[in-house]
């Protein structure tokens, strides 16, 4: 019988989106909690601190413990290693320099180092500045070049990591970016660089006489009023214990250069400052440093961001950070005035993947929509046709979205197979039309649609066709 009303509710009824779903404080907490015992128990980490801000509003929470049985709970002001989180800092620098006018994002970057470094480009191509911030240059090696250390990776790596790290010094870093080569075009290949923190670090220095950390103290820290939040910390500052995955104490990063690409360390009260203004839709810095430089069509970077994408909840930005003995995924949807960090105190192989999974549930049930009308989604039979149809929220920025693909069990969950590409009918509304031949009779479909060919769209939580699975498709039933 159900199998009946369903097919019935295909041929008669489309469905839009549902509204937005509100969440009571208690609802939040709870959530938190439960995402918490779930990571603690896939991470193995004996401490987790979590902060959301949703709506202009800030809830933090921590659990476990910092050193096992010895029952030191992390607080607000627990100072943690944020590793590559200081990689948004030095972008933040990067984009005001930008908004200043101090540089252009189409500079050749040479035109701002100290030296000569004919070396800088390929085939008479220079790296400008939006390549270097989006992870682009074309570096043949990182700086220092640590790929031996990764070669073959295991649990005493980190002494070799922590001994360069101890003895780089500024010097052999210029005389090491001499011998840079390129290996592709300026802008074409990511690859991800800590070197090019450290350059861009050298690079506001000249452009405004400063020093990195002054730049730091002067532009974010005290702006944002993150009293815990330092470069280099003074001897009375206590650093939370981090552990690896066998749960042996762990050392704190080293950094004998500027310190751009991982040295900050903060709080998770001080982070959930940072998020908040990383969630400022109407500041000019912060537009800029979130923006597509290089007019990618599916995901781009921002100023050394991890991933940016856009999905059917708008813009969303992402970044890891991970030190010798902690890790920590922040994640901000500008447009939908949310952000998450949450902090871990163990660093291993399957550390981010669980702290991933743990951000991705809070989102998920954060950004749902009511459950009001039961209906089918995003498809419906006209004739001897399947008409596909997806809406975007037209609060939402549409500019962003360039393209939306049908990615599925019939074309292998393809979203750039050029079939199941959607036609734009307006600003906020896409289609496809489709045989149903196409499609066989009496069988079970499921797909998904795909927003920039990287934006994976959710179910919405009134759709009647919903399969039970975890990953949640959309089922299509042709009889």
């Amino acid at each position: 019988m159900k199998r009946i009303i369903l097919v019935l509710l295909i041929f008669f009824t489309f469905s839009c989106w549902a509204q937005r779903a509100t969440i009571s404080e208690k609802e939040i907490l709870e959530l938190m909690d439960n995402t918490a015992k779930k990571l603690l128990e896939t991470s193995k980490a004996n401490s987790a601190s979590i902060g959301i801000v949703k709506d202009g509003k800030t809830y933090t929470r921590h659990y476990g413990e910092i050193d096992k049985e010895k029952g030191n709970q992390a607080k607000n002001n627990t100072v943690f290693e944020v590793a590559s989180i200081t990689k948004l800092f030095t972008g933040l620098l990067m984009a005001q320099a930008v908004v200043e006018h101090k540089i252009k994002t189409d500079d050749d970057i040479r035109k701002y180092i100290t030296g000569s470094y004919p070396n800088l480009e390929y085939h008479g191509y220079p790296i400008k500045i939006k390549d270097l911030v989006s992870f682009r240059t074309g570096f043949n090696k990182d700086l220092p070049d640590n790929s031996e250390f990764r070669k073959n990776p295991s649990d005493s790596s980190y002494i070799g990591f922590k001994k360069m790290d101890e003895t780089y010094s500024r010097e052999k870093f210029f005389s090491d970016l001499k011998t840079i080569q390129l290996d592709t075009l300026p802008g074409t290949k990511f690859k991800y660089s800590n070197g090019s923190l450290q350059l861009a670090a050298h690079i506001l220095e000249n452009v405004y006489h400063k020093s990195y950390e002054a730049l730091l103290k002067e532009n974010i820290i005290a702006k944002l009023n993150m009293k815990s939040t330092q470069l280099f910390v003074d001897k009375n500052t206590a650093i939370a214990n981090g552990y690896n995955g066998n749960n042996k104490l762990m050392p704190n990063l080293s950094d004998n250069l500027w310190g751009a690409a991982g040295y900050l360390k903060s709080t998770l009260d001080d982070m959930t400052k940072f998020i908040a203004f990383e969630l400022d839709i109407k500041n000019k810095l912060v537009v800029e440093s979130q923006r597509n430089l290089l007019n990618s069509d599916t995901d781009w970077n921002g100023y050394f961001w991890d991933n940016i994408q856009v999905d059917d909840n708008g813009r969303n930005c992402w970044k890891h950070g991970g030190a010798f003995g902690t890790q920590n995924m922040l994640l901000i949807y500008p447009e939908r005035s949310l952000g998450i960090s949450i902090i871990v105190n163990i660093s291993s192989e399957k550390t981010a993947n669980a702290l991933g999974a743990a951000v991705v549930n809070l989102s998920q049930v954060l950004l749902s929509k009511n459950n009001s009308k039961k209906e089918i989604y995003g498809y419906k039979i006209v004739n001897k046709n399947v008409v596909f149809s997806y809406e975007h929220d037209k609060s939402l920025n549409s500019d962003l979205v360039k393209s939306v693909s049908i990615a599925g069990s019939f074309d292998n969950w393809n979203p750039n197979d050029n079939n199941y590409q959607m036609i734009r009918k307006n600003k906020n509304t896409f289609e496809l039309s489709l045989p149903k031949k196409q499609f066989e009779n009496n069988k079970i479909k499921m797909f998904k649609f795909v927003i920039n060919k990287t934006g994976w769209i959710e179910a919405p939580k009134n759709a009647l066709n919903i399969e039970k699975g975890p990953d949640q498709n959309l089922l299509l039933v042709i009889e």
